[in-house]
């Protein structure tokens, strides 16, 4: 008999490993010695929208500040796809809140879009026609073409908020940081606002919003980060956004969120 042949095992190639937009690891900040966030850690994944509630003071914007380098930690530390902000900044947008911004600039809602475009032109390149083209290609998908040379201080608090998101848009970053783009909007900006939001999740670009309704963030995000100083819960929406996590929030009663949160 011939010996037995020994079938060559073929090797299932392990999966490769990338690392997630945002990582957040024993994030400790304060303002003059008061703790704003205490703690925290989490991982926001690739291709979701991920909301971060939690009551004023909670530490929301702060967040962004520091992933953004704007603030010094105490200790911990942010990473964006495994490096340090200012390494990887050319593949962030970000939409501020939009009492942070002097409206009173004199700039056009066009040149507020084509700043988006700097970090990949460069500070010293001024923009031609492609750029120009994109811009208003972006103002246009946010229903602003016909304010690209208005000054930006005689738009509406809604058409404002568009702009730096048309701004955002432009940069075709692979994360999107956005504080509160909600607030203050009128309900068609909202839904020009959320559409925009899941054609960029559509796209594999992961949002993270710093959100103040509770009752919206079922029906426009996949997760959700609860902050009050410490991280409360994280995780999908469907598993963590509970009245439970809530009420340990904001304290007190959530009944307010009718239907929308879990038991």
């Amino acid at each position: 008999m011939k010996p037995l042949e020994m079938k060559e095992r073929k090797e299932t190639p392990a999966p490769e490993y990338r690392e997630p937009p945002l990582s957040v690891r024993g994030l400790t900040v304060a303002y003059r010695e008061k703790p704003v966030l205490w703690d925290v850690s989490f991982d926001v994944p690739e291709g979701q929208l991920v909301a971060v509630v939690g009551p004023n003071g909670a530490g929301k914007t702060t967040l962004l500040k520091v992933v953004m380098e704007l603030m010094e930690p105490a200790a911990g530390r942010t990473l964006v796809y495994g490096k340090p902000f200012r390494e990887v900044r050319q593949r962030v947008g970000y939409v501020p809140q939009r009492g942070s911004v002097d409206w009173d600039f004199p700039t056009s809602a066009l040149d507020v879009v084509m700043m988006g475009l700097y970090g990949r032109l460069g500070w010293f390149r001024r923009p031609g026609k492609k750029e120009r083209e994109r811009a208003l290609e972006c103002l246009e998908k946010l229903g602003l073409a016909a304010y690209a040379g208005r000054q930006i201080s005689q738009l509406s608090g809604g058409q404002q908020q568009r702009v730096f998101l048309a701004r955002a848009l432009a940069q075709d970053a692979d994360l999107y940081l956005t504080d509160e783009p909600f607030a203050a909007v009128d309900y068609s900006t909202e839904r020009a606002i959320v559409e925009l939001l899941r054609e960029l999740r559509g796209r594999g670009k992961t949002v993270l919003v710093v959100h103040h309704d509770l009752g919206t963030v079922p029906e426009y995000f996949d997760r959700v980060v609860i902050l009050n100083r410490t991280l409360i819960a994280e995780g999908p929406v469907g598993e963590v956004f509970t009245r439970e996590n809530l009420s340990t929030a904001y304290g007190g009663n959530v009944s307010y969120l009718g239907g929308n949160a879990g038991s």
